[in-house]
């Protein structure tokens, strides 16, 4: 369980420690800005730092080492991975599981439900799935229900409908395959049909 370090003084720090023990009870350190506000119930992973404005819910889980940015919304039973970066204004919404070592960037949008309605009592939440690695630009928009590969990068400001294979880069709206990738974000093919090979 989060334990927040009350300010001192009668100015707040520019960070808060937070103390969180670990399973075999080691004393684990994550930053939370003053601003931001983790539930109680949220799990937060050693070594990650919270951001300005950010909200982390109740059980949302957060690995270690990763950097939440300012006014990052990470939703009740979203799980993010160790070593993620998601930068500001993105909101993770239930259903959006995302794995190690992903990179989200500004204002990237998920969604949760194909056919949103204000009053909607039956809707069910649509699952997406981000695999390790994946780099997803800024702006880009995520319709729910789809998988991105490993290494997968989604170019700024795509509109993704449907999988995208791992390794490979997709740009555009709705976005298509534009060529593949390796580990470093290089391109390293344009032929959209044949992956080269990896490894």
């Amino acid at each position: 369980m989060l334990r927040r370090a009350p300010p001192d003084g009668a100015t707040r720090p520019a960070t808060m420690r937070v103390e969180m023990t670990d399973s075999n009870d080691r004393s684990a350190s994550v930053f939370v800005h003053p601003t931001a506000d983790v539930e109680s119930g949220a799990q937060v992973g050693d070594g990650t730092k919270v951001w300005h404005l950010a909200h982390i819910r109740s059980s949302a889980q957060v690995g270690a080492g990763c950097v939440i940015g300012r006014n990052v919304y990470v939703d009740a039973g979203v799980t993010v991975g160790d070593r993620v970066k998601i930068q500001n204004n993105v909101s993770v919404y239930q259903g959006v599981t995302i794995e190690d070592e992903v990179f989200v960037g500004p204002c990237a949008v998920f969604t949760n439900d194909f056919r949103p309605r204000a009053q909607n009592p039956d809707w069910t939440i649509t699952p997406t799935l981000v695999r390790r690695g994946a780099s997803i630009g800024a702006n880009a928009t995520l319709v729910c229900g789809i998988e991105v590969g490993e290494y997968a990068m989604i170019a700024a400001g795509s509109v993704v409908t449907r999988d995208v294979k791992p390794y490979q880069l997709v740009a555009g709206n709705p976005a298509r395959p534009k060529g593949w990738v390796d580990e470093k974000g290089e391109v390293v093919s344009r032929d959209v049909d044949n992956p080269p090979h990896q490894g």
